[in-house]
């Protein structure tokens, strides 16, 4: 999902974005209700899309002001904003797109997805969390350690 894309989207969730935010703090996003700010100092398109999706995932499944992480709650639902931004932006699916339009290596396939390398490994890290070593979807494989690895089965 492009940067672009992701604006459309909260467009017709009637989702405000200021996209140069001028922060006080070191936050590269952040979410007041329906409001979501992008920090001005963000310049990277991957980055700041990476950076929407996750305040986006804030939108759908948080409530209240969970910034000082202070509580279980508050980290369980950052871990779930999380999620979504990853689900919405890579996607087992997307992971197996990537893989069909020949990308090889973490950097093609983040490169493919419109996300930040370092954005890829969190969703990778999340994906074994939730599935293990490895996951079967259709006719694919997809292995998460040692490292990324999709096999088509014949």
């Amino acid at each position: 999902m492009t940067y672009e894309g992701l604006l459309d989207e909260a467009q017709k969730d009637n989702v405000y974005i200021i996209e140069n935010a001028d922060f006080k703090s070191k936050a590269d996003g952040l979410i007041n209700g329906d409001v979501i700010g992008i920090n001005k100092n963000i310049r990277s398109s991957r980055k700041r899309s990476c950076i929407l999706a996750e305040e986006l995932g804030h939108y759908h499944t948080t409530y209240g002001n969970i910034i000082g992480q202070s509580s279980v709650s508050d980290r369980k639902q950052e871990l779930r904003a999380r999620a979504w931004a990853y689900d919405r932006m890579v996607g087992i699916t997307g992971i197996i797109d990537a893989y069909n339009q020949g990308c090889r290596s973490v950097y093609e396939t983040a490169e493919y997805l419109n996300v930040t390398e370092e954005f890829l490994s969190e969703a990778l890290q999340h994906y074994r969390r939730k599935y293990g070593i490895y996951t079967k979807i259709d006719s694919y494989v997809i292995y998460f350690e040692p490292s990324l690895g999709v096999f088509k089965l014949i």
